[in-house]
């Protein structure tokens, strides 16, 4: 029997926070490595970051893959030499999303990543999005740096 003072008790509040925290950080981890294999083009370390029915989304474009299996082969088969670097990551219970930095050659892009767990450490959603550079409006000028 549970005592009522028992700090692992599942009606804990500081056992539940411990644990959303826990999870928060899996997560995370999990993300970083997935970012980490996809540079490495280690496909087997890809995988086990993702879960079995893993949904990837490409909301610009339109496009769903659904399943670990072709979301590998999609990755796997991606054209171009495109190399790449995580320059931010923010975790919160259930998700977490990055920027990420892209070249191709001389090409550099941005990438913005939306994850969701399983809560078993994996990888269960990824929706992505391309930001395209544009020139601003004019009359702000002097308002505003560019670099």
């Amino acid at each position: 029997m549970t005592s009522l003072t028992d700090p692992t008790a599942a009606n804990n509040p500081r056992s539940s926070e411990a644990d959303k925290t826990h999870r928060t950080v899996e997560l995370r981890e999990t993300v970083e490595r997935y970012w980490a294999a996809a540079e490495a083009r280690d496909w087997a370390a890809f995988a086990d970051t993702l879960a079995e029915d893993v949904v990837y989304t490409l909301s610009q474009t339109r496009e769903r893959i659904r399943g670990r299996e072709r979301y590998v082969q999609f990755n796997r088969e991606y054209p171009g030499d495109w190399h790449l670097r995580t320059e931010r990551i923010v975790a919160e219970p259930g998700q977490v999303v990055t920027w990420i930095h892209v070249t191709v050659g001389l090409e550099e892009m941005y990438g913005i990543s939306f994850f969701t767990g399983d809560g078993e450490g994996r990888i269960l959603s990824v929706t992505d999005f391309w930001p395209e550079p544009y020139e601003p409006p004019a009359g702000r000028e002097h308002l505003v740096e560019r670099y």
